[in-house]
């Protein structure tokens, strides 16, 4: 009786060893077994996960876990297949998507160019809310935001060929790597045999747009705590390849805490593109940390004070209240001299960007006078609305509101969630607002500037630079282009929709136990071969 006493003993201590050895080896500081998970830190909480309406970076970023797009861009106008094999044309006008013949829904049905069709036409179906219809535009039947007549429910011309091929024809020839980045990179198929018995005015607020439940990206969504985190696992049907890490928190938190989060671990990686940004202020600090590594890098994206062009109407007190903001002030003390002033909608690293605009300068007594000849109410207060997260744009707006006083402008700043900014913006419910934006290297932003553009929360509705928009968007002749958008960039420049603050660098941070992946400052290749993100292995 002892000897089988001890014995079990023995076998129970041996049982407990290797269940023990098992769990360590399966925690975030052990080798790259696919049991492990990793954390991104982001600085704002997504307004929605409905691909086809979603108008913030956060809820962009994170909805590319789930979902694949046609084609990622990995560099300015350099794409590789992903849903599709390849997009192609041969006359510039009519163009062929060619999906991934193994490409597969999470729940293991095929992914075909039935979804393609279906998605498409819902996103142009005049009942559907949607924030990405200025990306299909161009195609023949659309207007400026991508919709169809009242009414019409189907694009002309878009069909199925075959189960894996669709074809679609545009208004005229265009720019090959015009479609290939509004429609290749920003376009997410729906899956049709999910949603297609739910009305399009129903669409936006269906319990699939609150937690999508058959998705076709490497991970699938598992549960999302409002301003806390988002829960991902990997996809059992990943058609590229069975995630390296089976599971993915992406972690919502105020700038400052993404520095506490990275030195202890609790976070493998910041997201890019203004998103996940650490401040300048603790940069220094985080560039210290053994097991960080930090890069930096300049954006498309930039930073934008929006007018209500509908309680600021005087294009000339838009351009006053612009030259009482001391930019300078923001680069250098905020910024620390990483990034630049930016005027107009297109960055430095953008070939678009018109060089022979004049600078916009900080001459308060010039802003008074401006606001005084133009006849300005100065017992009038100005609402300023700022969203919370980016701790350099809430300093920003300190600047921006001293600077108004300044002048004599009463302001009232107010601070919400990003997801309240996104819908005071489409309310129009203030009267300044200070919002990211960063699109396309492709120069065509008609969803800012065009009658109903999904981020127009200006109202700005000026008929030459519409007119212009859709003459620059259906141009294939590059040098026509460039001097469309010169143009444009001056008419913005003289009617002040909205001021461009600045381009701030892009700080991103990667723990150094992470063997493969990590955010590109290059959108959209933030999230590109999410399935080959991994740790490096420890023995």
């Amino acid at each position: 009786m002892q000897v089988r006493s001890i014995k079990t003993l023995l076998i129970c201590l041996l049982s407990l060893t290797l269940l023990l050895l098992t769990a360590c080896g399966n925690t975030d500081k052990g080798s790259t077994s696919s049991t492990k998970t990793m954390s991104v830190g982001l600085v704002n909480a997504p307004t929605s996960f409905n691909p086809i309406n979603t108008g913030d970076i956060a809820g962009q970023f994170i909805e590319r876990f789930m979902f694949d797009s046609f084609l990622d861009m990995t560099h300015p106008l350099k794409f590789e297949p992903k849903l599709a094999e390849s997009i192609d044309t041969t006359d510039n006008q009519t163009y062929k998507i060619k999906l991934n013949p193994k490409a597969k829904w999470s729940d293991g049905k095929p992914i075909t160019a039935d979804d393609v069709v279906f998605t498409f036409n819902l996103i142009a179906n005049p009942k559907s809310e949607i924030a990405v219809g200025a990306y299909l535009s161009a195609l023949e039947g659309m207007d400026n935001s991508g919709k169809l007549k009242k009414g019409e429910t189907a694009i002309p011309d878009l069909k199925k060929v075959d189960e894996h091929t669709v074809s679609f024809k545009t208004k005229v020839p265009v720019d090959p790597n015009y479609i290939k980045e509004m429609i290749g990179t920003k376009i997410i198929t729906l899956p049709a045999h999910v949603l297609q018995k739910i009305k399009p005015e129903d669409l936006a607020n269906s319990t699939y747009m609150q937690a999508p439940n058959v998705t076709s990206g490497p991970y699938t969504f598992v549960k999302y705590v409002k301003n806390t985190y988002v829960q991902f696992k990997a996809s059992k049907n990943y058609y590229l390849g069975k995630p390296k890490v089976s599971s993915m928190i992406l972690k919502i938190m105020q700038a400052p805490n993404l520095v506490d989060e990275l030195k202890t671990g609790g976070i493998q990686m910041t997201a890019s593109g203004g998103n996940g940004n650490i401040s300048f202020q603790d940069l220094k600090t985080v560039q210290q940390f053994s097991n960080v590594k930090t890069q930096l890098n300049k954006q498309i994206g930039y930073q934008t004070m929006m007018f209500n062009t509908k309680t600021i109407k005087d294009a000339k007190v838009r351009q006053a209240i612009a030259t009482a903001i001391n930019r300078e002030q923001i680069v250098k003390q905020l910024l620390k001299g990483y990034g630049d002033i930016v005027d107009g909608p297109y960055t430095k690293i953008n070939p678009y960007l018109n060089t022979k605009m004049k600078t916009i300068g900080y001459d308060p007594a010039k802003a008074k006078q401006m606001l005084k000849d133009a006849g300005f109410d100065f017992n009038k207060t100005i609402n300023l609305v700022v969203p919370i997260g980016n701790k350099v744009r809430e300093q920003s707006a300190d600047i921006i509101t001293q600077n108004l006083k300044a002048v004599g402008i009463k302001v009232n700043e107010t601070t919400y969630d990003f997801p309240t900014v996104m819908q005071k913006g489409k309310a129009g419910d203030f009267d300044l607002l200070l919002i990211g934006l960063g699109f396309t290297i492709d120069p065509d932003i008609s969803s800012v500037y065009a009658p109903g553009g999904a981020y127009n929360f200006m109202s700005y509705n000026d008929p030459e630079s519409t007119k212009l928009l859709e003459q620059g968007k259906l141009e294939p002749d590059s040098s026509k282009r460039h001097a469309i958008y010169n143009q444009l960039q001056e008419i913005w420049d003289r009617d002040m929709p909205i001021f461009t603050l600045y381009s701030s660098d892009d700080t991103v941070a990667v723990g150094k136990d992470v063997a493969y992946g990590g955010p590109a400052s290059f959108w959209p290749g933030t999230a590109h071969n999410l399935q080959k993100w991994s740790y490096k292995s420890t023995k």
